[in-house]
């Protein structure tokens, strides 16, 4: 009993923690995505590379830059982006950085 007690608080554990990503942030200008569904530039939507959208559409993650922070739902895939890259519309990089940056470090993760 003391061993099925301790693996159900391992699991808790396990399960609570929060994976954090890192890359580079772009934006661009939303349209049918990935995920089925049309947005626009003022939507607060997110693009995942490849091998981090697979099963992620419509979860939200939260983008951390500079001590900024903002949401995003998960829409579409962005083919050029690296693992932990995003690519998100341009009212949710206005939050965290100036357009004419073009392409900022942030860290993000799933809420």
């Amino acid at each position: 009993m003391v061993a099925l007690t301790k693996l159900i608080i391992a699991l808790g554990v396990v399960a609570g923690r929060v994976i954090a990503y890192s890359g580079d942030m772009t934006y661009y200008n939303p349209g049918l995505g990935f995920c089925g569904q049309t947005n626009g530039d003022n939507d607060e939507v997110v693009a995942l590379s490849p091998g981090d959208v697979s099963g992620k559409c419509g979860k939200t993650i939260r983008i951390h830059k500079d001590g900024k922070t903002a949401t995003a739902k998960v829409v579409d895939k962005c083919p050029g982006c690296a693992g932990g890259s995003i690519d998100v519309s341009p009212v949710v990089f206005d939050k965290l950085a100036n357009r004419d940056q073009g392409r900022v470090k942030v860290t993000w993760e799933f809420i």
